[in-house]
């Protein structure tokens, strides 16, 4: 790597004013943006530490069927303290890399971050989650652009995830050995007028939402209503781990497993 300047800001507040420095970057848990730096593929004067902000960490209780995490709240956290309200997402967190990844990595950081195989993504598009930052309120179906693109702009920060708890759900993940990353992910839920389907690690856009089975399981909440649905390989990614067809066919197959898993 080469030499950088570190700030360790204890509020928000302060985040967003060392933000506003040329060239500065925001650092939660690391784990992508240290590797990049590790390979000089990005080179920012200052690091803007978000390790230290008490105010973004945690699990909060439910609010009106919401359950609150903290942007900051690393994956053990969420798999430690989330399963009592929202199960689905604790088995998500709880899968997500090794335990020392899990130890560091945020909430906030994977969804500002946005890989196209992340796991949160799902969960925030398929739980109509609120992407809350320091200045405001997104909508997860209006914050994700496509791949590693979000609709955060320059020196905003998350703050809070806001998920709405859905009556059942599941997340299931063919899993890339090597990383745990989701070669394919599909997270299912079913809530009290709808149901999404998010799926992530297949699309060359990053995570959708699948409408086709949305319709299916909202007349029918069962993997057999998934019968006869298929998805194309075209726009899919298609890499040394497996084709788009092959992602294409697994993103059915998935998705008829998070459905029987949810119940």
């Amino acid at each position: 790597m080469y030499s950088f300047d570190i700030a360790r800001p204890s509020s928000v507040a302060d985040a967003a004013s060392a933000l506003g420095q040329e060239e500065a970057q925001a650092l939660g848990g690391g784990q992508t943006l240290i590797p990049t730096l590790k390979q000089r593929l990005a080179s920012p004067s200052v690091l803007v530490s978000l390790s230290g902000i008490a105010e973004i960490k945690g699990v909060c209780k439910m609010d009106d069927g919401r359950l609150s995490i903290g942007g900051g709240t690393n994956h053990a956290t969420v798999a430690a303290e989330a399963g009592a309200h929202y199960p689905a997402l604790a088995d998500l967190a709880n899968n997500i890399g090794d335990p020392a990844v899990r130890s560091r990595g945020t909430i906030g950081g994977s969804l500002a971050n946005n890989d196209p195989s992340a796991c949160y993504p799902a969960a925030a598009l398929a739980s109509a989650a609120e992407i809350v930052t320091n200045t405001r309120s997104i909508a997860a179906d209006d914050y994700f652009k496509g791949l590693f693109e979000t609709a955060l702009e320059e020196g905003e920060i998350i703050t809070e995830v806001r998920m709405a708890v859905p009556e059942k759900a599941a997340y299931a993940k063919f899993e890339q050995p090597a990383s745990r990353f989701g070669l394919v992910a599909v997270f299912v839920a079913k809530h009290a007028d709808s149901v999404r389907v998010a799926v992530t690690g297949a699309s060359e856009e990053g995570v959708y939402r699948w409408s086709e089975a949305e319709a299916a399981l909202s007349a029918n909440f069962s993997a057999d209503a998934l019968s006869g649905l298929t998805v194309s390989g075209d726009g899919m990614i298609s890499d040394l781990h497996g084709t788009g067809e092959y992602r294409a066919h697994l993103v059915t197959v998935m998705t008829k497993r998070a459905v029987e898993a949810a119940g």
